[in-house]
């Protein structure tokens, strides 16, 4: 179908190119041969009177006209899906699709692990993915590699929509027979004592709380460097080390391991787990509805206190300061 001289066809081509910057990646995206997608690029070009995309070196770039288009483009492809295609009624009985969710063994163990359970009852023919994090999970979410993505809200990108799921503390675990976990946990016992902490990706993206007490004047001594946070326990479990975990997670290990948990001593903001989507899913009944199935189980999974020694410091943290800097050293990609 034709508008003039341009062949409609052609723009939904020339949001995959702008989108992926890349002829094999966009081929990949419209499930078209790679010779086909050149075809495209060369209507578009002629079409446009510009480049579109130039080679810089081995990489694509676009050119200033081509930037200009990304937004209108982009809008009106969104339009045309939600005011004239009919999207079919949304039945998770019977559903038939994968879902794809990245996030962290930790809110994998304290929300996903249920929800999977209780939809294998409720919505039994749709399948999911369950994605590691990895250096940069807003691309995966920009070029559509996840459909769904469960981080922290300072992680997360202004440009997407998303849900906060529920609010987590942290917590000093130790192996029950350790000394130094009967009695409250001091802020010169925590420094003294050697920690066991979690890093993720090539490039050993460190948790927040490695992040965060990494800033006190301070510092701790990390004696073993995981890849996992489900692989903290058992790497502190009879030995005189400490790992500063998140309460929901402390709280399953505690009554299954020989393990007792103590209060920090000194404040530490909580982290607030969010789930966000691609702005052009927006409309995705099936992922709004996966959303709704997580915010409802958020709210189910609520910690208990046992086995705490409780430490008020009574300091206030400014979230915004915490998030302007940690969005500084961990930059968007």
């Amino acid at each position: 179908m034709r508008f003039g001289r341009l062949d409609l066809n052609l723009l939904v081509a020339l949001d995959a190119l702008l989108t992926e910057r890349s002829v094999s990646l966009a081929a990949d995206r419209l499930c078209l041969s790679q010779s086909a997608t050149s075809s495209a690029l060369g209507r578009l070009r002629e079409y446009f009177g510009d480049d579109l995309l130039v080679l810089k070196g081995r990489t694509m770039i676009l050119t200033s006209r081509a930037e200009e288009l990304i937004d209108p483009v982009r809008s009106v492809l969104e339009q045309i899906r939600t005011t004239v295609a009919i999207a079919p009624p949304f039945e998770p009985a019977t559903a038939d699709r994968v879902i794809r969710i990245m996030a962290s063994d930790y809110s994998t163990e304290v929300l996903l692990a249920k929800v999977m359970a209780d939809l294998a009852i409720e919505a039994p023919t749709i399948r999911f993915e369950i994605h590691p994090m990895h250096d940069s999970p807003i691309e995966a979410i920009e070029r559509g590699y996840i459909d769904l993505l469960l981080t922290i809200d300072y992680a997360i990108s202004a440009d997407h929509p998303s849900q906060l799921l529920f609010e987590d503390d942290y917590v000093v675990v130790g192996d029950r027979e350790n000394p130094a976990m009967a009695q409250p946990m001091t802020r010169e016992l925590y420094f003294e004592l050697g920690h066991v902490t979690a890093r993720f990706g090539k490039a050993r993206v460190p948790a927040f709380e490695d992040w965060f007490v990494r800033r006190q004047k301070q510092q701790r001594r990390i004696e073993v460097v995981a890849p996992t946070f489900l692989s903290l326990p058992g790497l502190i479990v009879g030995t005189k080390r400490v790992a500063t975990m998140h309460r929901r997670m402390a709280e399953v290990f505690v009554r299954s391991l020989p393990l007792v948990m103590r209060e920090i001593p000194f404040s530490i903001p909580p982290i607030r787990e969010t789930i966000q989507w691609n702005i052009a899913n927006n409309n995705d009944r099936a992922l709004r509805w996966m959303v709704e199935r997580l915010l409802a189980a958020a709210g189910e999974c609520v910690p208990t206190q046992r086995n705490i020694v409780s430490l008020h410091t009574g300091a206030v943290i400014d979230r915004s300061e915490i998030e302007a800097e940690y969005r500084m050293n961990h930059p968007q990609r």
